[in-house]
């Protein structure tokens, strides 16, 4: 479908939003569950000392860069790759579909707070998808079990993951075989749609955490520049 670029050793599809729009429709009509993961920039931090993890995201169907600081580290200088990105374009035409179909979807989130913004966010611009469920998910007390009797019960085609790396992808990586969704996105924290000024992570917080990142990565070039090659 796409090449794949490679930063801190997780291969990332550099496709257009059309292009993700397309492998995510066939998603939809095929078992099991698929999995699409957002990354962002934070979550390639809280996973970089996780060598296993990242290697079991190999079996990803589609791995998304949520941020175009990404897309910058590995050199990518295609505006339209970047803009879409910068705009989650593929996010907002996904919704549009789901929307427009009256798909059944499950929201998965660590917190009330988040949860109602999300909800609220869903209704007021996405009022004809159906919100199956919403559940919190936590690191300490986990109830796999249970969510995934849930979400199987609501007969779902859509499940949405706004969590924290590497709980998201742990989430998935032991539950994949059990759910009986079509899709699972893992939206991680900061692609969530209704993360603006003053929700969540602030605008101060993100800048520090892209300043990290990129010192991080000039780094990384020039002792590891294989981590940020083209994927073979």
């Amino acid at each position: 479908m796409s090449d794949k670029i490679k930063v801190l050793d997780i291969d990332i599809d550099n496709c257009t939003a059309k292009e993700a729009m397309k492998e995510t429709m066939e998603y939809l009509k095929s078992e099991p569950v698929s999995v699409i993961e957002m990354v962002t920039v934070d979550g390639l931090m809280q996973m970089d000392e996780l060598p296993e993890l990242k290697e079991n995201m190999q079996e990803f169907d589609l791995v998304l860069a949520g941020d175009k600081t990404i897309l910058e580290a590995a050199d990518i200088t295609d505006r339209k790759f970047l803009q879409e990105t910068e705009g989650h374009l593929f996010l907002k035409m996904f919704m549009r579909y789901l929307h427009k179909n009256h798909k059944r979807i499950y929201l998965l989130v660590e917190t009330e707070e988040e949860g109602q913004e999300f909800y609220d966010y869903l209704q007021r611009y996405y009022s004809g998808l159906q919100i199956i469920g919403l559940a919190k998910v936590s690191a300490q007390n986990r109830a796999d079990d249970m969510l995934v009797n849930a979400i199987n019960g609501g007969e779902v085609d859509c499940i949405f993951a706004a969590l924290s790396a590497p709980l998201q992808e742990d989430f998935i990586m032991k539950n994949r075989s059990l759910l009986d969704a079509r899709v699972f996105i893992g939206l991680g924290k900061e692609s969530l749609p209704v993360k603006k000024a003053g929700l969540g992570q602030s605008r101060i917080g993100q800048f520090l955490i892209r300043r990290i990142f990129k010192k991080e990565i000039e780094k990384r070039k020039r002792s590891q520049p294989n981590q940020f090659s083209p994927a073979k």
